[in-house]
Parts: C-alpha cells; sequence; structure tokens
C-alpha cells in the first residue's frame, strides 16, 4: 500500500460578507482557512467594498480573493469551507435569497487545472468570469491568471464596470 500525498494545487478562493461587521467576518475566515490541515494560505488580496450584484437591497459587500496550497481533494476542502460558514452563522436552506445578504460567503473559483461540473461544486466558479467583486481582488494577487473558457484576469476586468468596487484603504487584514 502506497502512502503517497495527494499533490499540492493552487486554489483561489472568493470570500464575502455584508452582515454582522463584514471585515471581522473575513478577517475571521482568513484565520480558520489557515487552519485548514493540508493548506497553507500564500496570500490574500486587499479587502474590496462592492454594491450586491443581484439583490440591490442590502448592504455593500466586502470582498477578497485568497490564494492557497492545497493537498486536499477540491471536495474535501469545500467541506472544511462549508463548516466555517456555518460556524460563522452562515445559513444555507431553500428559504436563502440567491444573492442575497449573508455573513460569509466562501467560494472555490479554481482548483489547480480542475474542472468539475457537479450539482455541489463548479469549477472554475461559473459567474466569476462576469463579476469585478472577483476579477478586481483576483488581479491584484494574480493578473496573469487564465481562466479555463474565458481568458485572462486582467483582460477579462478590461471589459466590466468597476465601479462599483473600491479598494479599502488602511484595513488590516
Amino acid at each position: 500500500m502506497s502512502s503517497q500525498a495527494n499533490p499540492l494545487e493552487t486554489v483561489f478562493l472568493g470570500l464575502g460578507s455584508n452582515l454582522e461587521q463584514p471585515l471581522v467576518q473575513l478577517a475571521r475566515a482568513l484565520r480558520a482557512v489557515h487552519e485548514i490541515p493540508g493548506t497553507a494560505l500564500v496570500r490574500v488580496s486587499s479587502f474590496y467594498d462592492t454594491a450586491p450584484v443581484g439583490l440591490a437591497d442590502q448592504p455593500n459587500f466586502v470582498n477578497a480573493v485568497a490564494e492557497l496550497q492545497t493537498t486536499l481533494s477540491p471536495h474535501s476542502l469545500l467541506k472544511h469551507l462549508l463548516n466555517i460558514e456555518a460556524e460563522q452563522y452562515r445559513i444555507r436552506d431553500a428559504n436563502t435569497l440567491r444573492n442575497g445578504p449573508r455573513t460569509l460567503d466562501l467560494d472555490i473559483l479554481l482548483f489547480g487545472h480542475l474542472q468539475i461540473d457537479e450539482p455541489e461544486l463548479t469549477i472554475p466558479h461559473p459567474r466569476m468570469h462576469q463579476r469585478a467583486f472577483v476579477l478586481w481582488p483576483l488581479a491584484e494577487i494574480a493578473p496573469e491568471l487564465e481562466i479555463p473558457g474565458h481568458g485572462y484576469v486582467r483582460e477579462l476586468l478590461l471589459g466590466l464596470d468597476v465601479s462599483g468596487v473600491r479598494k479599502l484603504e488602511g484595513v488590516t487584514r
């Protein structure tokens, strides 16, 4: 029997919050991500104040992107992320409004070069290439990154309205 470890994969994670002190929520989430076994937090973008997408009648969000290295499978990492959301009182049920307010949202944006299309997990994240609140912080830490089937982050960002995205200056993570 082989005891060979899983290969180290680079993962980009989207983080967002607009309830219960969003800056605190993201900082707490980053500390929890850092504690996931087999996972290292490599880089984190600045925090950004962003206008909500879809349901406009809600507070602005605070968003960021983190780069991780992990030996976990995508499904195992997702399980850890959902646990972190739950620990921070994120409610996911049939009554929850899509794109509605939330204490915490953790999305796997990219996981190495994997492409997964399953009901519980889609990688690359299906709308990331259309979202300035994802691409702006992602461009800060990985502007030359390619989103499979869509293009390079820096180029995709040029085609989006970024007027609702503002870098939060002087915020420590």
